[in-house]
């Protein structure tokens, strides 16, 4: 009856040590949590030197055999030598998948040192029943581009709850089939905003009323406590400011009351930001 989430920008495996070891970073989310979906963050294959020309989507796919791996490039792009070149995000899923959406965020033309961002949703069959997971990395350089890549964020949240009380096509064989509506949704990764910015409060902003609302898991199971930092901890090179908070898991109301869990691995430096973890138990529900 439980469902178990992790989310972690793991940098390309590129550790603090300046290793890129992506065994070590599936041993170190285990280790945080035997998580039934993992969400990572900047999956690279062909951006050498980060990743040595290593498939990392496929060394991923082999390192947890028991998930189904789903990845979808943000950036898509061919080298100079000819070599294909991709850089996204991936979700390795225990629980079935029923469907699998690559949301393409806003990219707008600012002179600024900016990339292509997406949102990577899979619906997942869990203990709740079907389950949006949404997992992103929202634009480091420019604040115009965050608050236009979470606006979209919540609108997609707005039109997918929206279609879903709409009929479906059961239609075995066509792609316009759809399927059972998520019952709630959870958007996770690294949003490259702090606690204290007005994107983290426009996240839980509710869109409309007929639109359920977000709630940071940390907040909710942790009242008036500070988030502990998922960056800057151990590489001061990349992060001088030092440690804090940039990476969250937002869920909808009604999946927030299911929360038994939530936790931050500050230990590993496997990556230059931390894994958060978070506990759903179907039993809780106050419904």
């Amino acid at each position: 009856m439980t469902m178990k989430v992790v989310t972690w920008n793991i940098q390309w495996g590129l550790g603090c040590d300046g290793r890129v070891d992506l065994a070590r970073i599936v041993s170190d989310a285990r280790a945080l949590c035997d998580a039934d979906v993992f969400c990572f963050q900047e999956i690279s294959h062909g951006f050498t030197p980060y990743d040595n020309d290593q498939n990392q989507p496929q060394r991923l796919a082999d390192l947890l055999p028991d998930h189904r791996p789903v990845f979808r490039p943000a950036v898509d792009i061919t080298a100079r030598d000819g070599k294909r070149q991709v850089f996204g995000n991936m979700i390795l899923s225990r629980l079935p998948v029923l469907q699998v959406t690559s949301h393409m965020l806003p990219w707008p033309a600012t002179e600024a040192k900016t990339m292509q961002r997406q949102g990577l949703e899979t619906i997942v069959l869990s203990a709740f029943g079907p389950i949006s997971i949404t997992t992103c990395h929202l634009e480091f350089h420019a604040a115009e581009h965050r608050k236009a890549q979470v606006d979209a964020l919540l609108q997609v949240h707005a039109e997918r709850t929206r279609r879903g009380r709409l009929s479906f096509c059961e239609s075995a064989d066509s792609p316009y089939r759809t399927i059972a509506p998520a019952v709630a949704a959870l958007i996770c990764g690294d949003f490259n905003f702090e606690p204290d910015d007005v994107l983290h409060a426009a996240m839980q902003q509710q869109v409309a009323e007929d639109i359920p609302a977000f709630v940071d898991v940390w907040a909710a199971a942790n009242p008036g406590m500070p988030h502990p930092p998922t960056a800057g901890v151990a590489d001061a090179a990349q992060w001088p400011g030092g440690p804090h908070c940039r990476d969250f898991i937002f869920v909808t109301e009604n999946l927030g009351q299911s929360i038994v869990d939530v936790r931050v691995d500050t230990a590993t430096t496997a990556s230059d930001h931390q894994p958060v973890a978070v506990t759903f138990n179907a039993r809780t529900r106050g419904d």
